[in-house]
């Protein structure tokens, strides 16, 4: 068998390798390293502490040198600074108003670009806009006349002092209503008679009916904001007592804040069961059974500011109804920057409550029966109510706007 080693062939040549140093030789050269490296960091110590020595003296004469010049430039500063200051917080103040009405602007230049025309039926009491402080919408309806009479003849202006209360004060009143399931009926007729007689309605692209309060709620403020530039508006009911001019002052001390929700604000129980006078069919959505609503005015009277009458108008189509259009109200300005207003003048008691609250000169702003959610039987008491908790007839002209 022939086998083949893996070793060195014979014919290569053998490497050179060089003689090891002696130990005498290696000692010397070690020794020879040591003395060379103690010199080396000796003098590199040396150089690095003298120029640390030199920036610190440096440091600490010129500190003393600069001591007093310190002190003078800042007691001469100090003054400068202040007044700088104050003058910044004053332009800081300057700058919100400024944004604040840049705001409004463009939240109004908004509304006119998004808002199209066709929600509302004009009237002879309503074809042209106009600048306003307040609209105050009172919700009727079709066999509310006697009520509507009532208010006529109490706390309603009519005739030449309604307009003159637009001219001068900026305030619009109209009875709001839609029109009945048969366009140009009968009841259609009564209204068309009675705005000829007054002209202080407010007629809407709706149908009427009681369980529709949150669609009529809906398309008044969008008709209201399409038609009158106001700073506030207001809806009430037309079984309620009202004094304008405490309503007027009550909203003016809001005039310069944003997204104002005014009115008595409740949380009450959500009614699940079904035949209820104010059934929720939604009930669900609140969580589980005996749980109570959200913050939200009572539906009786509350006011808005005129940047909520836009977002309502803006987005009409897509905001969802309640059974209850307090409710519903309430819900559209969940998710917003709002500031709710509890406002407890906007809810007194009738006799003998709004009387005595009046005699200790606290007027109030409305009145009415919590038992009833209005005035009961308002027709026949509405004249009472007024006599004794009325505000006077000069109150309303002498409100400063």
């Amino acid at each position: 068998m022939h086998k083949t080693w893996q070793g060195q062939p014979e014919n290569e040549p053998r490497k050179m390798r060089g003689k090891p140093l002696s130990g005498r030789i290696m000692l010397v050269l070690c020794i020879a390293s040591f003395f060379a490296g103690s010199l080396f960091s000796k003098h590199t110590w040396s150089h690095s502490s003298s120029r640390n020595i030199d920036r610190e003296d440096l440091l600490v004469t010129s500190n003393h040198l600069n001591k007093d010049d310190k002190t003078t430039l800042v007691e001469g500063n100090l003054g400068d600074l202040m007044e700088e200051v104050s003058e910044t917080h004053q332009a800081v103040k300057s700058l919100d108003k400024t944004v604040t009405r840049l705001e409004k602007g463009l939240l109004a230049a908004h509304t006119s670009k998004y808002y199209e025309p066709g929600g509302f039926t004009e009237t002879a009491s309503n074809r042209s806009a106009q600048r306003a402080f307040v609209v105050v919408g009172v919700n009727t309806a079709f066999s509310s006349k006697r009520r509507r009479d009532s208010l006529r003849e109490t706390w309603m202006p009519t005739g030449e002092k309604l307009k003159k209360l637009e001219k001068e004060k900026g305030i619009v009143i109209r009875f709001v209503i839609g029109h009945s399931a048969m366009p140009g009926g009968a009841l259609d007729k009564a209204i068309d008679a009675e705005e000829a007689k007054y002209g202080d309605f407010l007629r809407l692209n709706h149908v009427e009916g009681y369980h529709r309060l949150s669609t009529k709620t809906r398309i008044y403020f969008t008709t209201a904001i399409s038609i009158w530039d106001a700073e506030f508006y207001v809806k009430v009911d037309d079984d309620i007592h009202l004094n304008l001019g405490m309503l007027a002052a009550t909203l003016a001390q809001h005039r310069s804040k944003l997204r104002i929700y005014i009115g008595c604000m409740k949380s009450g129980p959500v009614l699940y069961q079904k035949g209820v006078k104010y059934h929720e069919p939604e009930h669900w959505k609140f969580g589980e059974e005996g749980n109570n609503y959200f913050r939200h005015a009572s539906g009786q009277l509350y006011a808005i500011s005129k940047d909520l009458a836009a977002f309502i108008s803006i987005n009409s189509p897509i905001l969802h109804q309640y059974a209850n259009e307090d409710v519903s109200l309430g819900a559209w300005f969940i998710g917003l920057e709002v500031e709710h207003i509890d406002q407890h003048s906007m809810c007194c008691g009738t006799l003998p409550d709004c009387k005595l609250k009046a005699e200790a000169g606290n007027v109030c702003v409305a009145s009415y029966d919590q038992q009833c959610s209005g005035i009961c039987n308002s027709i026949d008491r509405m004249k009472s109510i007024h006599g004794s908790c009325g505000e006077g007839d000069s109150a309303l002209w002498n409100v400063h706007l």
